[in-house]
Formats: structure tokens, sequence, C-alpha cells
């Protein structure tokens, strides 16, 4: 592919995640990146039509009817629901072109494969859309890493009627899901996970606990049902506690060499009570709010894809790490299942 030009882009699907990557492409557009929106593919018609009447740019109903018209295509974005990640990408892999695709990667394993190998045999880029990876807090974190024992991530969301198609696992935890497997770089040993429908007929709250080969724990609460929305991850490696806000881009340490004896629940009082006074949690103890340049994930996520594209080069979040997450949600799903006929729910 000639990098001499800029890099002629579609989204397929124009609901509330492809309204984003519209608004973000002609944004890294109109700011001098190297690259173009083009045309915009909604099964809807009337969806396509706003879409393509709000960013200038040809509306389509179908991917054929786009590929037919818009003769220079070198990359899209998928947006459409998850059941039909592996029929959308199947034909933009053949015409040859690179991939941004929502999270998750597909409704299933085999979905996923069926992309992997398409990707494989047309010579193809494909990023999975984890996008919290590219929140700032995390890339700080990733500095502090070194030996992580212990995760607690919340994921909590207020009740909205999108991504149904989907249970909680697949919708909202599956991203900590994800930065956690990338952060332990480790198998998982042991699932155990309990979860419940409540406001749709898919699971929409869940608890997991996971155990990794190296002997690392991590807990998991995701819910779409909550009153209020949280987006958290705490994890302990030897001597030290790092509490990480998504929402808010804050990164806190406390080097807790001086308190060996305390347990992680102890650190975590501390550290929310440092974060509410502004103060040391306590003498001997060394508190540190991590500088985090702030930044939108799924503007970074995009540049980072777009430069993939470029460079030819593997995706910070790959279609492996995206099938791995979803490998993971599926069997945490039927950990889910097999308490719930356990309990007789």
């Amino acid at each position: 592919m000639s990098t001499s030009h800029p890099l002629r882009v579609a989204v397929v699907g124009a609901g509330a995640f492809g309204r984003n990557h519209l608004r973000v492409y002609r944004e890294l557009e109109r700011s001098g990146e190297a690259v173009q929106l083009v045309a915009v593919v909604d099964r809807d018609p009337a969806v396509a039509a706003e879409a393509a009447a709000k960013f200038g740019i040809p509306g389509f109903a179908t991917i054929e009817a786009c590929l037919a018209t818009v003769k220079t295509l070198d990359a899209a974005s998928i947006c459409v629901p998850t059941v039909h990640h592996a029929s959308t990408a199947a034909p933009l892999l053949a015409a040859g072109l690179d991939l941004l695709i929502e999270k998750p990667l597909a409704a299933s394993l085999t979905d996923a494969d069926q992309i992997l190998e398409l990707a494989r045999r047309h010579g193809r880029i494909v990023q999975t859309g984890h996008l919290e990876r590219f929140n700032p807090a995390v890339t700080a974190a990733r500095q502090h890493l070194h030996k992580p024992m212990f995760f607690e991530s919340h994921r909590l969301s207020i009740f909205t009627p999108r991504s149904l198609d989907v249970d909680v696992v697949l919708d909202l935890m599956i991203h900590d899901l994800d930065i956690v497997l990338s952060l332990v770089a480790s198998p998982v040993r042991e699932v155990r996970a309990v979860g419940l429908p409540v406001l749709s007929n898919k699971v929409d709250i869940a608890n997991v606990r996971l155990e990794f080969e190296n002997g690392c724990v991590a807990n998991f609460t995701a819910s779409r049902v909550s009153t209020e929305r949280v987006r958290k991850l705490r994890f302990f490696q030897p001597h030290q506690y790092l509490s990480l806000d998504f929402a808010r881009q804050d990164l806190l340490m406390i080097d807790v060499t001086a308190a060996a004896g305390m347990d992680p629940a102890q650190l975590a009082v501390l550290a929310q009570m440092a974060q509410q006074s502004g103060q040391h949690p306590s003498a001997g103890l060394s508190l540190q709010k991590i500088s985090v340049e702030q930044g939108e994930p799924l503007r970074l996520e995009i540049a980072s894809f777009l430069n993939a594209v470029r460079t030819r080069s593997t995706p910070v979040v790959s279609a492996d790490d995206g099938r791995k997450a979803l490998a993971l949600a599926l069997e945490i799903n039927q950990a889910i299942e097999a308490h719930a006929e356990r309990a007789g729910l």
C-alpha cells in the first residue's frame, strides 16, 4: 500500500459507536492527519442518510453498494452489532481493507477464527477495539508494572438499551479482562463466576474471580444496572499498590515497603482516604499521584490503528488479543451458567 496519499476510510454502522468513529476520523482529518473519511454504511437507509449529510460523505445501505461506488478504500471501522462482525468483516477483508473492529471481536470463537483466517489469507491488518487499552491512565500504569499479584476491577453503568445483543461480560467486563490479560501475561488456571439477568434477558451483573498460573488473582465486578457509573482498577505488586480511575484518567501509587504487614483491604481503604483528602494515608507510606497526560481513548485508539495500517505493523490490540479476551469472556459465561444450574436459578 502506498503511504503517499491520505488513508481513505469508511465507517460501517452509524449507531452510537459508529457516530463516534465518524467524529474522530473527521477530527483527525481536520487536524492534519493523513486520513480522509469517505463513506458511511448502515443497513437503515435513514440512519445512513443522516450520517452522510452530517459528515458530507456518501452513505450506503450495504457494503456491496459502497465497494461498487467508492473505488479506493484503505480501511474501515466496523461498528455494527457483535453478531454481525464476522459477516461484515468478510467482504471488506476480501476487498483488501484493513479493519478496526469494535469489541468484542466476534460473538463466537468460530466467528473470531473466521476473521483471523481471512485477515491472514488477504494479508490485512485487524485491530480489536478495546479502547481502554489506550486510556492514558493505563498507559501510565504500565510504566510502573513489575509483578502484579492481585487485581480488583469495578465497571458499573446505569442501564441503557444499547448493546443488549450481548451480556454484561461481553459488553463491559471484557474491557478489564483484556487489560488484565495484557498486564499479567500468564495463562488463566481457574475461573469462578456468578451472574444474573436483571433488566434484560441476558446477564446484567456479574462477579468473577480468576487465578493465573503465576499465582496472580483477579476479581472483576461488572454491572449495567447500577445507580452510578464506576470505572476503576486497583492492583497490588510487591511493595506497591496502584489505583486507576478510567473515567478521571487518574493514577495513584502507594509505596508500601514500610507497611508490609498490611493486607490489601487496609491499603485500599488508606488509598481511598488519601484520594479524598489529598493527604498521605499514613506515616511511613509514600503516596504519589502519577502524572497522566490526558487524552480521548477512542482518538488514541484510531490514531494507533491508522499508524499500524501505514507501517504494516501489528496493532497494539491485535485480532489475536481480541480472540483471547473473547475466549476468556465465553469461558466466564459458561462458569456463570454452571453456577446458575447448581444454584437452581
